[in-house]
């Protein structure tokens, strides 16, 4: 046959080869009218695949290349299928699909194989053939002994290749290549590929089974063993055989020194543990319990350090001021030596980002003796994470703070509870009130972990936890700790940690020693000042370690020394990333410089006011909050209040008011720009510019009242870098200037108002 239409069917699952015979159920309308039109003609049909059997007989569904095969006898089932059986004649290619009355028709070429012209060749693949099919045979063997024959006695290249092909191979993929390849030579070396993978799977598998059997085995053997076992224990009166495992938790529990009500309850464990069956999950439940209750250190307390200088030396050793912090643990390490039994105090490291709470708290440990423990609770919403959950439920395990003494090994640790603040709340409870009976010097003497069933004494713990804002703790809870308020670092404070700190820190880091880099002082101030804008050092510190990084990747192509200064910076950072804060060239109408605290230390902040003809409306801009919408309504009932008392002549009943606040992408609120705001609008109602080189905070009342607010320190500092020379602040908080440093009041002239009137004179300009 060269080329003719002939009835062409798919099959799913069978890739056809020639000299291969087929029996198919056939149950298609299209595939049934097809083997109908081929017994009416000579029998022949063409037999293809396709890429989609799903999609059916298609021009681009089809393999090109298929096998001729013809029909040998059909008979129809009962089920209306037709079953047929076939054998395989020789390869075709399909260059069209017809549909042609009732069935499809494909127009098929023959394929002409291209012989091997070496018969040494030919007999040489033929053998290797032979041979791997005997090895296939010791690895998988075949159920039907007719196969076999029928491969060994045949000689015929091209012939023993379709039945391998056919018969052996799993593989659909593998299959198609050996078909489309009419290359005689390249149809061998394929065959020969498949059927080494065929054989490595079929070892894999072997071995497989093998590891199953003997696993099988070793279990079976085990089965007898344990019976055995288990029939000499009963007669020795220990029926599963724990007698030797008891001993040894016994032995442990007398070296641990643990509670007589530990030792009465682990008894009655025992007891149960004894009476278990081997093998069972409770026995398994039981010596979980037991490890967890004999792994707490019951009685185990490491040494305190009582040397107040030593731990004074310690904390200044790992830390740059925070005098308050520091101020606290001596005190506490003063009164131990006095009191030996003295409650340790629970306290709370409030501040913002990068400050180092964490930090503190580690070189608290070490001044301190302690073993240091830290158990972050940043998005804990389950009870059970504090308490632990009940023996009962499957999988229990104890809660946190058990976990932190198995951890510690001792009963005496600092546990440090991270984000306090960040604790979450949903229907599995609320971890924050199973916290009240932690950290309650009175309840923690007996606190109950839902686990080991028994109280566990926290008095002994030294508790310190940190969080960024007070805000989100309950009142409850934040009743219980002792609040120690971490502000952020001023710039002259984050010089000495760089110095200090920072950079050996990253020159051990990166492999460099002081004399392969060196950071100018200049250089530092300007990291600090136009590359970062933080409360804490966590970014400075990224920022030296970029220098560090860079100067080594230079230093493998020129080995020298590095100088950084402020000169050189930009070209290891890149251009600066915040300008300098400055105050104005000349004295302003309507615009004043207010103070303000941000998570990232102190700022200046202008507050902008317009005046305009209109109705009487009043418009605050800036995406300012509610409490600054409140101190500017304040502001102005204090105004139109005393208008003929400050000069005003303004008919706001046909005036429009308009505040804006520059920045209007950064959130801002706050209760300390009221006389600011106050004086903005005067400022612009009166025509009287306001001073070039004053700044203010403070809070004011609808009577005129200046009242206080917080972050003094802050915020003088920020005025300062500003070149502001004088600062408006309330009277009341007077004595925070005690808190500044001294090189923040330097040059620096303070104004205490308790009125707006004190404010407004030493503001305006007459």
């Amino acid at each position: 046959m060269n080329s003719a239409y002939i009835p062409v069917i798919l099959f799913e699952s069978i890739v056809p080869f020639p000299k291969c015979n087929y029996s198919v159920s056939i149950d298609g309308p299209d595939d049934i009218d097809a083997v109908r039109a081929a017994l009416a003609a000579d029998n022949y049909i063409m037999l293809a695949n396709g890429k989609n059997y799903e999609a059916g007989l298609k021009e681009d569904n089809v393999y090109r290349v298929g096998v001729v095969g013809k029909i040998k006898n059909a008979m129809r089932g009962l089920d209306g299928a037709v079953k047929i059986n076939l054998e395989g004649i020789e390869r075709g290619f399909i260059s069209e699909v017809v549909k042609h009355e009732d069935c499809y028709l494909a127009r098929v070429d023959t394929i002409e194989d291209k012989p091997i012209a070496d018969k040494t060749e030919n007999d040489a693949n033929v053998q290797l053939l032979h041979e791997l099919f005997e090895k296939n045979r010791s690895l998988a063997p075949m159920s039907s002994t007719l196969v076999t024959n029928d491969i060994k006695k045949c000689f015929d290249l091209s012939e023993l290749c379709d039945k391998i092909g056919d018969k052996l191979l799993k593989d659909e993929d593998d299959k198609r290549d050996i078909l489309e390849l009419d290359d005689l030579s390249e149809r061998a070396v394929a065959t020969v590929a498949a059927l080494e993978k065929e054989n490595a799977r079929a070892n894999i598998k072997n071995n497989i089974m093998l590891r199953a059997r003997q696993n099988m085995d070793r279990q079976q053997k085990e089965y007898f063993l344990r019976e055995e076992l288990k029939a000499i224990n009963d007669e020795l009166g220990d029926e599963n055989g724990s007698g030797e495992e008891i001993k040894k938790y016994r032995e442990l529990m007398a070296q641990k020194k643990v509670p007589d009500y530990v030792t009465e309850k682990l008894e009655k464990e025992f007891e149960r543990l004894r009476r278990c069956q081997p093998g069972a999950q409770e026995g398994s439940l039981i010596r979980d319990y037991i490890d967890t209750v004999l792994a707490l250190p019951w009685g185990t307390f490491t040494e305190e350090n009582k040397d107040i200088l030593k731990a004074e030396k310690i904390l200044n050793e790992d830390h740059y001021g925070l005098e308050k912090v520091k101020e606290r643990i001596v005190e506490y390490l003063a009164v131990r030596n006095k009191i030996n039994d003295a409650n340790a105090p629970i306290l709370c490291l409030v501040g913002p980002p990068g400050v180092g709470k964490t930090s503190i708290a580690r070189s608290m440990a070490r001044a301190t003796g302690r073993k240091y423990v830290r158990m972050s609770l940043g998005g804990i919403s389950d009870e059970a994470e504090i308490r632990g959950h009940r023996r009962t439920y499957l999988g229990a395990m104890p809660g946190r703070i058990i976990t932190a003494f198995k951890q510690a090994e001792a009963s005496n640790p600092l546990m440090l509870l991270d984000e306090i603040d960040k604790l979450g709340r949903d229907y599995k409870g609320d971890p924050a009130a199973a916290f009240l009976e932690v950290l309650d010097g009175e309840q923690n003497v007996n606190f109950r972990d839902n686990y080991i069933e028994m109280p566990y004494d926290l008095s002994n713990v030294l508790f310190v936890c940190t969080a960024n804002s007070l805000d989100t703790i309950p009142e409850p809870l934040r009743d219980r700790l002792e609040i120690v308020e971490i502000s952020s670092y001023t710039a002259e404070e984050k010089l000495h940690i760089a110095k200090d700190f920072l950079v050996p820190k990253q020159l051990k880091a990166n492999g460099l020693t002081s004399s392969e880099l060196k950071f100018r002082k200049k250089a530092l101030e300007d990291m600090i000042e136009s590359y970062t804008r933080e409360a804490g050092v966590r970014n400075l510190e990224r920022i030296i370690g970029t220098v560090c990084r860079k100067v080594v990747k230079d230093q493998l192509k020129e080995d020298k020394a590095v100088n950084v200064t402020s000169k050189t910076l930009t070209e290891y950072l890149g251009r600066k990333k915040f300008l300098p804060e400055c105050i104005s060239a000349t004295d302003e109408v309507g615009v004043c410089r207010g103070l303000a605290w941000t998570s990232v230390g102190g700022c200046t902040l202008n507050v902008e006011v317009n005046i305009l003809k209109g109705k009487g409306n009043f418009k605050i801009t800036g995406n300012i909050g509610k409490v600054m919408e409140e101190s500017y309504s304040a502001a102005l009932s204090y105004i139109r209040a005393n208008a003929d008392e400050l000069g005003i002549e303004t008919d706001f009943e046909n005036t429009d008011i308009h505040i804006h606040i520059p920045e209007g992408a950064t959130p801002k609120d706050g209760p300390s720009a009221g006389i600011t705001m106050a004086t903005a609008m005067v400022s612009a109602m009166t025509k009287k510019p306001v001073r070039k080189d004053i700044a203010m905070t403070g809070e004011i009342s609808i009577r005129g009242k200046v009242m206080p607010i917080g972050g003094l320190k802050e915020k003088v500092l920020a005025a300062k870098r500003a070149g502001v020379k004088k600062v408006i602040i309330p009277v009341e908080n007077a004595p925070d200037l005690e808190e500044i440093p001294e090189y923040g009041k330097t040059d620096m002239e303070f104004v205490l108002a308790s009125q707006m009137k004190d404010v407004l004179s030493n503001s305006l300009v007459n």
